[in-house]
């Protein structure tokens, strides 16, 4: 079973939805199940259908949470010995040497990974790229649309 690296937040936030799910949807999910059989013939019952396809979603999502929780590596990164390198958990900021732009990134496992928070998957292109770099160096990134090159301007671990 291979350990799955989480930061201390990717872990509450899991664990938060966990129980949403145990303590809320399942419960709901239940009550739609029961009152969609009571409207007869369960063949042509689109309410009993849909009901039971969203309960065998929260199952799947639960063992799959239960799974990850199981094989979490928590990796706090306040704790850890820095040496100015790009590591999990840190939050790297970097400058696009073509249009100027400067973006921060916090690199962070699976199901923590967020673009609209700028929370990137340690294993996709831009978080494999910056892995390991250090301040000042440049990366290149090979994206869908085309390589970027960026220069790592500051890395944190917050």
């Amino acid at each position: 079973m291979e350990k799955e690296p989480i930061t201390i937040q990717g872990l509450e936030k899991i664990k938060k939805e966990l129980d949403d799910l145990k303590k809320i949807k399942r419960p709901k999910v239940v009550q739609a199940i029961a009152e969609a059989r009571g409207h007869g013939d369960l063949k042509e019952n689109a309410e009993y259908h849909a009901a039971k396809e969203e309960q065998a979603k929260i199952e799947g999502r639960v063992i799959e949470i239960n799974d990850l929780i199981a094989r979490a590596n928590v990796i706090d990164v306040t704790k850890l010995e820095k040496k100015d390198k790009v590591i999990f958990g840190s939050t790297v900021s970097v400058i696009d040497l073509e249009s100027e732009e400067k973006k921060t990134y916090k690199i962070v496992g699976k199901d923590e990974a967020d673009l609209s928070k700028n929370y990137i998957f340690f294993k996709s292109p831009i978080g494999k790229a910056l892995i390991g770099k250090s301040k000042k160096d440049l990366v290149t990134v090979t994206t869908p649309s085309g390589e970027k090159n960026f220069e790592i301007i500051d890395i944190k671990y917050i």
